[in-house]
């Protein structure tokens, strides 16, 4: 799905909906600690999922060079 920049009420549905899936825990874990790193152009870099202290997986997220979100990848600790 592509959001025009500055539509932020319709891209906060859209990574909503994209990420919900992602963000599901693996099997017999909860997610009790989320963490965000960011791009020096104010883009979230990376959303990084806890159990407690144990990183459980890692998202990733690739921006177009106009602002709109190109992908988010997902990697299990």
């Amino acid at each position: 799905m592509s959001v025009p920049y500055g539509r932020y009420e319709e891209a906060y549905k859209a990574i909503h909906s994209a990420l919900s899936g992602l963000m599901a825990p693996q099997p017999g874990k909860k997610i009790t600690k989320v963490a965000f790193t960011w791009n020096i152009d104010g883009t979230v870099s990376t959303v990084k999922a806890y159990m407690g202290d144990v990183l459980l997986f890692t998202l990733g997220f690739v921006w177009n060079a106009d602002g709109t979100l190109k992908e988010v990848n997902r990697t299990d600790a």
